[in-house]
């Protein structure tokens, strides 16, 4: 006859409860440059090395091995994520990790920035102003007041639901890069809200993206010294 297993009366290890999923910001418009310009410059220096003669092979090695690097820097590596904890901004040759409660303000002039307590101030590089976006999307808030204007002095459904004058139901259209600092400026918000509950709120840190730095400079003194013994 079997007995039931006994459950032991040790206490058992509490699971951490997990972190928030980060929000990820990124600039598809860099992303399609950075594949465009990779396709150019990498068609065109393995070509050179494989039918380059005397010094061609070599020049075109220390470019590629001096531009992939930046090309990827600037345009696929930018990114902010964000939680309900913190913003992480990954720029092209640092890492800034901001806790919300470092924040003293998230600013739009000519480019998006972080602010800290400090002074410190990091620009947001994957989310750049762009003029033309928000022109872009003046015109299409304009186009959706007019057709809301029209269907409803005209009586015509629009999109299967009848609005009222001006479309005031609808949110304002934004540029993407706006929608993004919406968000960012939300969570802090929601931070400030909940900041007196929290007994630590972290320290800033940097970080240099050497896995960035280390091939440029290794393909810009390669390049330097072939051009200077040549």
């Amino acid at each position: 006859m079997t007995s039931p297993e006994s459950q032991s009366s040790a206490p058992q290890p509490s699971v951490p409860e997990p972190e928030t999923r980060d929000r990820v910001y990124r600039s598809s418009g860099a992303i399609a440059g950075g594949v465009l310009m990779l396709a150019i410059v990498g068609w065109l220096g393995i070509d050179a090395v494989v039918r380059g003669q005397g010094r061609t092979p070599w020049v075109a090695l220390a470019v590629l091995i001096l531009a992939v690097p930046l090309i990827v820097a600037f345009t696929f590596r930018p990114a902010v994520y964000a939680n309900d904890e913190r913003v992480r901004v990954r720029n092209p040759f640092r890492v800034i990790v901001v806790p919300w409660g470092r924040v003293a303000v998230l600013r739009s002039s000519l480019s998006n920035e972080v602010i800290t307590e400090g002074g410190a101030k990091y620009q947001l590089w994957a989310l750049p102003v762009s003029l033309r976006g928000r022109k872009r999307a003046g015109r299409r808030e304009a186009r959706a007041t007019a057709a809301g204007e029209a269907g409803a002095g005209g009586g015509r459904v629009l999109g299967g639901l009848r609005g009222p004058a001006g479309a005031g139901g609808s949110e304002p259209v934004r540029a993407e890069g706006d929608r993004a600092m919406d968000d960012l400026r939300a969570l802090l918000a929601a931070d400030e809200e909940q900041r007196g509950t929290r007994r630590e709120v972290g320290d800033v840190s940097v970080r240099w993206a050497y896995e960035v730095v280390a091939p440029a400079v290794a393909g810009a003194i390669l390049l330097t010294v072939l051009l200077v013994v040549g």
